[in-house]
């Protein structure tokens, strides 16, 4: 249609003609309220960076003659970490004769991988790389699905204490006669 006829329909119906595709023989215009397009296309836009996740890397630090205990502390940390959905990176430190024995390091880590190998995988092999050996271990799932997972966790607890909270008052009251 002739571009003064869309004008006057735009007007009539108090709306934007907005050009669609200017490329196009004959050029493509639609009627829409402009402002509340640019309005949702930002709600969109928004929603998707919340829903958005950022790859971190955890760093945890070792060393070869870790105590049992010390170990099963930072196993813990490793495993919350890999819980959240981050990739966590594992360094042993070797310091003086311990450079000498880098399977002890070696070994450590393999345990700690077979430790957590329900949440996560060995994403780069134990390498050396100077007095440090390192490995990085990755999350079977997405950050996204254990945002989502720590979402829900979190409203099922706020209900749960919710109704603990109005279990306290009487279930019934006496009807009158």
């Amino acid at each position: 249609m002739p571009l003064a006829k869309a004008l006057e329909l735009a007007q009539e119906y108090d709306l934007d003609l907005v050009e669609v595709a200017a490329n196009a023989r004959p050029p493509v215009c639609k009627l829409m309220d402009y402002g509340k397009f640019k309005y949702e296309s930002a709600m969109k836009a928004r929603e998707a960076r919340k829903n958005q996740a950022h790859t971190v890397i955890k760093e945890m630090k070792l060393r070869p003659k870790i105590d049992p205990h010390d170990y099963d502390t930072k196993k813990g940390h490793v495993v919350r970490f890999l819980k959240q959905g981050d990739k966590v990176k594992i360094t042993i430190m070797f310091r003086g004769r311990e450079q000498s024995r880098p399977e002890l390091g070696f070994r450590l880590l393999q345990r700690l991988a077979e430790d957590v190998q329900d949440l996560g995988f060995v994403e780069s092999n134990p390498k050396q790389d100077g007095r440090n050996m390192i490995m990085v271990l990755g999350p079977h799932k997405k950050k996204t699905e254990a945002m989502a997972e720590a979402r829900e966790a979190q409203a099922a607890r706020k209900a749960e204490r919710q109704g603990a909270g109005h279990a306290e008052e009487p279930a019934e009251e006496p009807a009158e006669a």
